[in-house]
């Protein structure tokens, strides 16, 4: 693999990283239409190479999420109980995700891509904040929260903050419990998803063989990204602390309205 493209796939990283830490949002939504560039120059196929941005996206969260519960856990933000009465139903919807992508073709599952990043960029924009209204479901409940939460967030690639600190800030949670605790929902997502695109990605005819790839998964971008970005999310977190992030969110907002529509260009070219 040319070197280059590991510096550029490290720089990626980095700077994810950084955001991650400084926002307090998944590098997901970044992370993939860049990888979609890179990986088509690693020589990933035009026609896999959306499958594999958001699977090898899916799998940085594995690394990330451990550091990030981490933080959580040590202010006693995370809500254990909630997150593994929500845990099964993510592993199920996770995996289930990955599933439904494998076997969407590129233009479904860029589509589907940009219209999350459209939405999460203008709940950004906006900084609204759901309003408590009513208390956590029991066991099945949360169970079938955590289904539709891995389902979407395997589609696009992404933790689930932007879906789960909504749901348990909307069921009275308060709000550094909510972060904290979908935090801790991460590394499952990130679990199952990744294995769901290993899965849906195996013996697919055209992409690179192992260890290059893993079924979707990109060995070397994921790998790269993940060990500079947990270098660059704490120096992210720390900058957060010394200045007001509001104007930065509403900035970043505009760069995800910008990545939807590449995402969603690269969707009209692949119809």
């Amino acid at each position: 693999m040319d070197p280059i493209i590991i510096v550029e796939l490290a720089m990626l990283g980095a700077c994810t990283g950084f955001l991650a830490g400084l926002l307090g949002i998944g590098g997901g939504m970044v992370l993939t239409p860049f990888f979609t560039i890179l990986l088509g120059q690693a020589g990933v196929p035009p026609e896999h190479v959306v499958h594999a941005a958001i699977a090898t996206s899916m799998g940085t969260i594995l690394f990330t999420s451990i550091s990030s519960v981490r933080a959580h856990a040590a202010r006693g933000a995370v809500l254990w109980k909630v997150a593994l009465g929500i845990a099964p139903g993510i592993l199920v919807g996770a995996a289930l995700g990955a599933q439904i992508a494998g076997a969407l073709s590129t233009f479904w599952v860029a589509l589907i891509f940009a219209g999350f990043v459209y939405f999460s960029a203008t709940k950004m924009f906006l900084g609204g904040k759901p309003s408590p209204s009513r208390t956590l479901p029991g066991s099945a409940g949360l169970f079938g929260a955590g289904t539709g939460i891995g389902v979407i967030s395997a589609l696009v690639g992404a933790g689930g903050g932007f879906i789960s600190v909504p749901f348990l800030t909307y069921c009275n949670v308060k709000v550094h419990n909510a972060i904290g605790t979908s935090a801790a929902l991460g590394f499952p997502i990130a679990f199952a998803g990744t294995l769901g695109y290993v899965w849906s990605g195996w013996n697919v005819p055209g992409l690179p063989a192992f260890p290059e790839m893993l079924g979707f998964v990109h060995l070397p971008g994921l790998f790269s990204v993940a060990v500079m970005s947990m270098f660059t999310a704490p120096l992210g977190a720390r900058t957060a602390h010394a200045i007001d992030t509001k104007p930065l969110k509403r900035i970043f907002a505009t760069l995800l309205y910008v990545l939807a529509s590449y995402m969603l260009w690269k969707a009209v070219n692949a119809f």
